[in-house]
């Protein structure tokens, strides 16, 4: 981008994934842009980009995500996008993203965080709790597996992957008794109706930036920098500098069962962080408080201490 704005003619081009909670979190980014500066919404683009994620024979297959590239598999064609020129920025769920950027593409600009907790959906019950023994429970997110069998070992976890749309299909035809979702999804896509139980972080810590929208953008791009700056939350980027710091100290990927979560009470700061084995049989989790300011030191602080507390051999299934 020039120093120019954004018009219909010459309009900045938003990168997303083209599921429909991905297309809506552009939507919102595109409708802030236009509201902050005045501008007509033709002078934003949205360009949906498919990424390896996205692939529907490893969704329909229910591949483990840590066989076909990690966190980095709903990111890597959209950054390629960006870094070539063909798109200005990039709108991503923040839970997705790694914690280190490719040179070139900076991360620095939030939208204010929606609800952060999961939801637990079934046709006959309103909880893990209540699930008779030996009932299967289905779910793509490692961290969510494994946090269900160190609660409920009686259970069976099964892969469950794909959108909100699949992964309520999938449910209605039986693959599992009851599977989970964000409950900031479900938000952001107009279902509060849908029957859930929205679940506490006490008796399921969320993934970290659960519920966040990041905007990805070129280092070098300062006119593009100022137009973002205008939507920026403060309160969601101090949360995540923290939940983020936590997250990098125990070098996190889709690999390692990890929750966390930040929130704000003035200018005080509580962080809880949980660490798992991925069949549940362990868990060590934390808490610390204190200045807003000092939100990554008491992330990466945190984690030190779980590393410590879970030992040398706790991650022996990453060899």
């Amino acid at each position: 981008m020039s120093d120019t704005k954004p018009s219909p003619d010459a309009p900045l081009k938003i990168g997303t994934r083209g599921s429909p909670l991905a297309l809506a979190q552009a939507h919102e980014t595109r409708d802030r842009l236009s509201a902050a500066h005045g501008l007509p919404v033709a002078a934003f683009e949205i360009v949906v980009i498919k990424t390896t994620g996205d692939d529907r024979a490893l969704i329909d297959a229910d591949r483990p995500l840590k066989e076909i590239g990690n966190k980095g598999l709903f990111v890597r064609e959209i950054e390629q996008a960006m870094l070539s020129g063909d798109i200005d920025i990039a709108v991503h769920s923040m839970k997705d993203m790694p914690v280190l950027q490719p040179e070139g593409l900076v991360l620095d600009c939030y939208l204010p965080r929606e609800d952060p907790r999961d939801a637990f959906l079934s046709p006959g019950y309103d909880g893990i709790a209540a699930l008779p023994a030996g009932s299967v429970v289905g779910s793509s997110s490692l961290r969510r597996r494994s946090q269900v069998l160190h609660r409920r070992p009686d259970l069976r976890v099964v892969e469950f992957r794909g959108n909100v749309q699949t992964r309520l299909r999938k449910l209605q035809d039986g693959v599992a008794t009851g599977t989970f979702l964000a409950r900031a999804g479900l938000n952001r896509l107009g279902m509060t109706d849908l029957p859930h139980s929205p679940i506490a972080p006490e008796d399921m810590l969320p993934a970290v930036a659960q519920g966040a929208i990041g905007i990805e953008r070129r280092s070098d791009d300062d006119a593009t920098a100022a137009l973002l700056a205008a939507i920026h939350d403060r309160a969601t980027g101090e949360r995540l500098a923290a939940e983020r710091a936590f997250l990098a100290a125990l070098d996190g990927s889709c690999e390692t069962p990890i929750a966390g979560l930040a929130e704000i009470d003035g200018d005080v700061l509580t962080l809880r962080g949980e660490v798992l084995r991925p069949d549940g049989s362990e868990a060590h989790s934390g808490s610390r408080t204190g200045s807003v300011a000092d939100g990554p030191d008491m992330g990466r602080d945190l984690a030190r201490e779980l590393l410590d507390r879970a030992g040398p051999g706790f991650f022996d299934w990453m060899r």
